[in-house]
């Protein structure tokens, strides 16, 4: 594994990533078309942060988060992680698959039916050689603790719990390991209000027991702002705006992120804001057009706009919020 060009400061770092998925058809099964799925995404975490990832349904960001850990195949670009670099290519894992974990949007479709509690979350200790069976169980009831759960659940199957249970078996599943790095991927969408605020009360206490980093997937803007000390902002394949969440929410730049944000209510009595609705549907990602991605759909849309694609730079020197917009100084919010 090489350390060239990595930071070190950094936990995560990730260059220029494309990941690309062949359309096939035909007795030949021919490749006719190319679904480009992420395109060219760079960012970074440090140890210990949360950086949210937000985006309406099919921009990437999931297929962003299952690359990181190899189940997705890295068309190009390079994902460095403690400075060394990860070699995904072909959904191949590397060596450091304990220390990156991701929790899926579904819990019980990612937990065997026909598995008890106590093997699928100490199965990862047993395949990597980290306890003897019969040290299995007390491993297993120590972590189970950690996430709200007891000795009562250790030998039931998935179907036996409830959605809030099954999400807070599956990071037991992951916190038994001992990662450095968690990917949660819509952890908390398919759950009711209520038990969203356990779990995500429950996320922020082990961050901060574990000094864990969050990459924290989801489209709900509240959610992310709870969570994350940073928002990126996903479009079609692209990350067009970076930076600290406060900056973000009450400054957006890219016009992608101003119409998300308008989305959400406000509370401030006597402050009415002005919902900003996009233009037509998204393009298709398997054929985007040249140019920004989001040219199709802006208001300022220029010339320049649909020949170049613009590329993150921040907002003024040494300014830690990054902007995809070649006019984003008269994107005035």
């Amino acid at each position: 594994m090489s350390s060239v060009d990595s930071n070190p400061s950094s936990l995560l770092e990730v260059k220029d990533l494309h990941v690309y998925f062949p359309i096939r058809g035909g007795v030949m099964r021919r490749q006719l078309h190319t679904v480009k799925a992420v395109s060219g995404v760079s960012l970074n975490l440090a140890q210990g942060e949360v950086l949210g990832l937000v985006g309406e349904s099919g921009c990437g960001k999931t297929t962003l988060g299952r690359a990181l850990v190899g189940l997705a195949p890295m068309t190009s670009g390079r994902v460095f992680f403690n400075a060394k670099e990860l070699h995904h290519q072909n959904g191949k894992s590397s060596n450091h698959a304990m220390k990156m974990q991701l929790i899926f949007q579904d819990p019980y479709s990612s937990l065997h039916p026909r598995k008890q509690v106590r093997d699928l979350v100490g199965e990862g200790l047993l395949i990597n050689g980290l306890a003897r069976v019969e040290e299995l169980d007390e491993k297993v009831l120590d972590i189970l603790e950690k996430v709200g759960l007891g000795v009562d659940h250790l030998y039931r199957y998935p179907h036996e719990f409830s959605g809030g249970q099954r999400q807070r078996i599956s990071l037991a599943r992951a916190l038994i390991l001992k990662p450095e790095l968690i990917i949660l991927d819509e952890p908390t969408s398919a759950l009711d209000v209520s038990v969203q605020a356990q779990i995500l009360n429950m996320l922020k206490g082990l961050q901060k027991e574990y000094n864990l980093t969050y990459l924290f997937i989801s489209h709900d803007l509240s959610v992310v702002r709870y969570m994350s000390r940073r928002i990126g902002v996903m479009y079609l394949g692209n990350l067009v705006e970076i930076g600290p969440t406060r900056s973000v929410f009450e400054n957006p730049k890219h016009p992608y992120t101003h119409s998300l944000l308008s989305a959400l209510p406000s509370i401030k009595k006597g402050k009415r804001k002005e919902r900003m609705i996009l233009k037509g549907d998204p393009p298709t990602p398997i054929d985007p057009p040249p140019g920004c991605p989001f040219a199709d759909r802006c208001s300022n849309t220029q010339e320049k706009c649909r020949i170049e694609k613009p590329v993150l730079e921040p907002l003024k020197k040494e300014s830690s919020q990054l902007v995809a917009c070649f006019f984003q100084n008269e994107n005035v919010h």
